[in-house]
């Protein structure tokens, strides 16, 4: 039964409760090293690729330069959510300010919108070097590449500031506990007490345009490269332009596994246990994995990676 307006004011919540990953102590401090280790190993990972492409002239094509717009994207969102996750693993169930909940959801969803962009624009840079080769110098020109990323954090940051304010102005009336390890949008319209169909359609819409959106935009465009490469002459011709696409479309598939069971619904989330082993997949793994994926065998990267060890 929905409570009154006055009722639910009254009794609003200041304060979650985040439940973490683990409520057993045992198992608390053993995962806290582990991801205390991955949360190491992913930001000098990402850092070690942005100052690769930042400063080898050889690395300053499109795909680098997005490669390494990812990377700091990456460095952000897993900052983002790491910490409350340590934290919980650290001290177990804790409290989590409102205000504070409600600023980390916010910044959650401009990464996780920002990367479904990024993915796609990367995906689109691969159709047009090997679909479209003569015109790739004036396709992915500078200007284009700047716009395209400026359009994906700005594109991101609207949709979180009306996200984030759905979700912010509804009632919290008790209980506040989160079964989960940061603010999650899902976990957070279970808690509500008022009525959050008008929320959970903007959530729908959104998740339609953003990630619906930009996975047709990436699959439409290694549809278009699946289609040249198989008429390409020769197999070496073959295998070359395959290479440059596989390490990409292996994070697509990846991230938009997760991101896609948890987000593409309107209704709420029963199985919240599911729910942050996805979690765990997106924010912890797919940030760690990416710049190991991306360059396991790029010849461009190792030679730079050489040219830096040699000049310590």
């Amino acid at each position: 039964m929905e409570k009154s307006p006055e009722l639910a004011n009254s009794t609003r919540v200041q304060y979650f409760i985040l439940l973490g990953l683990s409520t057993r102590p045992g198992v608390r401090a053993v995962l806290f090293f582990v991801f205390l280790t991955l949360y190491l190993l992913t930001l000098l990972e990402n850092a070690l690729i942005v100052y690769l492409v930042s400063t080898h002239s050889e690395l300053r094509k499109p795909m680098y330069f997005f490669l390494a717009n990812l990377s700091c994207l990456e460095m952000s969102y897993v900052s983002v959510t790491m910490p409350t996750l340590l934290l919980g693993l650290w001290a177990g169930p804790y409290r989590i300010p409102f205000t504070t909940c409600m600023t980390q959801l916010f910044f959650f969803i401009v990464l996780i919108c920002t990367e479904c962009t990024l993915l796609a624009s990367m995906a689109y840079d691969r159709y047009v070097a090997i679909c479209r080769p003569l015109h790739y110098p004036l396709l992915m020109r500078p200007q284009v590449c700047m716009a395209l990323a400026t359009a994906s954090w700005l594109g991101a940051l609207v949709v979180s500031v009306a996200k984030t304010t759905c979700i912010a102005s509804l009632s919290y009336c008790g209980p506040n506990v989160l079964n989960q390890f940061f603010c999650d949008v899902s976990p957070l319209l279970n808690l509500s007490c008022t009525h959050v169909a008008l929320t959970e359609l903007v959530d729908f819409i959104s998740a339609i345009v953003i990630f619906c959106g930009t996975l047709l935009v990436a699959l439409a465009s290694y549809v278009a490269i699946g289609r040249a490469v198989l008429r390409m002459p020769s197999a070496a011709a073959r295998h070359k332009a395959f290479s440059t696409c596989a390490s990409h479309l292996v994070v697509v598939g990846i991230f938009y596994s997760a991101a896609l069971f948890i987000y593409c619904r309107p209704s709420r989330i029963k199985s919240m246990d599911l729910n942050k082993v996805l979690s765990v997949i997106y924010t912890v793994a797919t940030p760690m994995c990416n710049p190991i994926i991306y360059c396991l065998r790029n010849k461009e990267v190792h030679d730079a990676v050489r040219k830096t060890l040699g000049r310590s």
